[in-house]
């Protein structure tokens, strides 16, 4: 299952089974403006930023040192992972954590990003306007798909400057460097005589003959073959050269200098206002080159959430964390926006649950999710279980119930269906004075308390009453409220309107997002993810609209409010 999880990364990826992962990229907080890394500026980030700032670059390396030694043992031995940071910590990153827990033979190439062009400081030093990305794989075998970039139009005029009835080509050498004593003489032509080798254009040949019968072919028949085809030209001295036609261009390959990736503008449509946000194009093509579809891809610093919305996009499976509420929230709100009906399901997990979420979920999916948050096994049967939902890790039966404040009747009635369900298990746990069974609830009420007692002190029989919040941390949703106060008119009746949301949390509220068109059917779709203060002015055209607003707490709760609006005439009407 796909998931987003709030924590601190290193606990979690404690968790996390050996060689499970297939592509790791990073993220981390640089190693150079202390008060530039907290983001957000919630709870959770602040905590972290403090810890890791205490000692130093020494401290810094230990730090993040500790995390990537669990991701070097969650990596499939295929797997491989991408470290981003910048000049400030690059050296002591790759000696120091890379270097020691992949090892230097591992060492895959340092991809050189720009990202920025110059600005007014490079007058007085040079410029810093790169980005390293180190690349790792675990062992010598490892997933990785060459990239081509397209061919820039200067190249095209360079290099493809013959042209026939079939196109633009250049002309590519038929022959390698060395000399291959087996070689044989073609058409007239040795490449021995300028000491090389013959060097034959494999993907042509596979494409005219076919992948079935091309390495049964000889040299000899495989340059035929491609001059049969037009595909070989001789110069005056009788040298053959293969044709390259620009049509059938891949383009170029790609080394490890990235200048066609331009960072994240101001006014980009994909810019979310998360500051070190990075680009779309540049995670696609890291998940492209060392990674299939159908792989897991992991993210433990979240951020902006776009690792994890590309890998969704490209069929990847895919784990997000971050310690920040609104990194987890951020990036649920980006899936949302981009999901379609084929879109495969993800859980978020919090370190709170809404109450009103669980105490109305769907029961036998809460009944298997609470025994499963207990350590237990769920009953998968459903049907002839006396009502007994599951088991313990002793092996001692749980009965959940989804209600608030639980009667004397529940204990009596379970009381019984241990019984009966295993005497000989009953007795043993009677006997050593250990928990016969578990009753699960939100609440009980005096009743159940009682008779749960007077069963311990009369008949030596332990049920043990267990409420939700004892399970899981659970806290109240935000309350929400939406108003607007209309702005302007034109004469072809557009309103401008300014909306203002109003969300109450004991927790404190983190940000608001806006759907200004909303479907139910497709659920909430942020047209505006990020909104620190609540307030968002938009214009509306004649007709009705449906608006939505979401708003988060620190706790990673959320809750909705929706409005009808009815723009006619003279008369705005909300519902």
């Amino acid at each position: 299952m796909n998931k987003l999880i709030l924590g601190d990364n290193l606990e979690i990826l404690k968790q996390l089974e050996s060689e499970t992962i297939d592509l790791i990229y990073l993220d981390p907080p640089f190693f150079s403006n202390r008060n530039y890394e907290v983001i957000w500026g919630d709870e959770g980030e602040v905590r972290s930023f403090v810890d890791r700032w205490s000692g130093g670059m020494d401290h810094y390396i230990a730090w993040l040192k500790e995390r990537v030694m669990e991701m070097h043992r969650i990596l499939k031995p295929t797997g491989s992972i991408f470290l981003h940071c910048d000049w400030h910590a690059n050296a002591y990153i790759r000696v120091d954590i890379l270097d020691r827990i992949f090892s230097y033979g591992n060492f895959r190439g340092e991809i050189a990003w720009q990202r920025t062009n110059a600005h007014n400081d490079a007058k007085k030093k040079l410029a810093v306007l790169k980005d390293s990305i180190f690349y790792y794989s675990k062992n010598g075998e490892y997933n990785y798909k060459p990239i081509y970039v397209e061919l820039t139009a200067d190249y095209k005029e360079t290099f493809y400057r013959y042209e026939d009835e079939q196109g633009r080509y250049r002309l590519s050498d038929l022959t390698g460097p060395r000399i291959n004593p087996n070689d044989k003489e073609w058409r007239g032509f040795h490449p021995k005589k300028s000491g090389r080798s013959w060097s034959v254009n494999k993907e042509a040949v596979l494409y005219l003959a076919g992948k079935d019968n091309v390495d049964a072919l000889s040299t000899s028949e495989k340059l035929e073959l491609l001059h049969t085809n037009g595909l070989v030209i001789f110069s005056s001295n009788g040298i053959p050269s293969f044709k390259r036609y620009l049509d059938s261009s891949k383009g170029n390959l790609l080394g490890d200098i990235w200048t066609d990736i331009p960072n994240i503008a101001s006014q980009s449509k994909e810019r979310i206002g998360y500051p070190t946000q990075k680009p779309i194009a540049l995670m696609e093509r890291i998940i492209n080159m060392a990674s299939n579809e159908g792989d897991l891809i992991l993210d433990p610093f979240m951020g902006g959430g776009t690792t994890i919305a590309v890998a969704d996009i490209l069929n990847r499976n895919w784990i997000g964390i971050d310690q920040s509420v609104q990194a987890v929230k951020v990036t649920e709100y980006r899936l949302y926006a981009q999901n379609d009906l084929f879109s495969n399901p993800f859980i978020v997990q919090l370190h709170k649950y809404d109450y009103d979420t669980l105490r109305y979920k769907e029961a036998f999916a809460f009944e298997a999710w609470v025994v499963a948050q207990f350590g237990g096994q769920s009953n998968t049967k459903q049907r002839s279980d006396l009502g007994l939902d599951g088991k313990a890790k002793d092996g001692a039966p749980i009965q959940v119930k989804r209600s608030d404040d639980i009667g004397r009747n529940v204990v009596d009635n379970f009381f019984s269906a241990i019984q009966r369900h295993d005497k000989n298990l009953f007795e043993r746990k009677k006997a050593e004075g250990s928990p016969v069974g578990y009753i699960m609830a939100f609440s009980f009420g005096k009743g159940a308390i009682q008779e749960v007692a007077r069963l311990k002190n009369q008949e030596n029989v332990t049920i043990k009453l267990v409420r939700v919040d004892e399970i899981v941390p659970i806290a109240k949703k935000p309350s929400l409220i939406l108003q607007f106060i209309e702005l302007d008119r034109d004469a072809k009746g557009v309103r401008e309107l300014e909306l203002t949301a109003k969300g109450e949390s004991a927790a404190g509220i983190e940000f608001y997002s806006w759907n200004f068109q909303y479907e139910a059917d497709k659920g909430f779709r942020a047209d505006v993810i990020i909104d620190k203060h609540g307030i968002q002015r938009h214009k509306f055209k004649p007709g009705i609209h449906h608006i939505a607003v979401k708003v988060v707490d620190n706790d990673g709760l959320d809750a909705i409010e929706v409005v009808k609006l009815k723009v006619n005439g003279e008369t705005i009407l909300v519902s």
